[in-house]
């Protein structure tokens, strides 16, 4: 999939969906090997939620975001808990700020 992404996007960020008792960074790792020989910038960013942030922020007029790999989930598993978390509420809430800071 990262091989893909690199392949079609400018730039790419690299986050985990659910690492559950894996290690998140070696995770982003491991993705990060499928998009290293892509023309591809790319940065990586252990939390979903500050990655979408991240992307939000970047774009520009015009851009599209694509955010892979939870779909319908409305949760994040981790080794210790599982937590609400959904990546339309996430996405929202960062327009929603983004719009507020460029409306001051």
């Amino acid at each position: 999939m990262a091989e893909v992404v690199g392949k079609l996007s400018n730039f790419a960020i690299i986050t985990s969906d659910n690492p559950r008792t894996e290690d998140p960074a070696r995770i982003l790792d491991d993705v990060e090997t499928g998009i290293v020989d892509t023309k591809c910038e790319y940065t990586k960013i252990q939390d979903r939620r500050e990655a979408i942030i991240f992307a939000v922020n970047m774009a520009k007029k015009d851009d599209l975001i694509v955010i892979a790999g939870k779909g319908h989930e409305d949760y994040q598993i981790f080794a210790d808990k599982t937590i609400h978390f959904d990546d339309v509420e996430e996405v929202t809430n960062a327009f929603s700020e983004r719009e507020k800071r460029e409306n001051k």
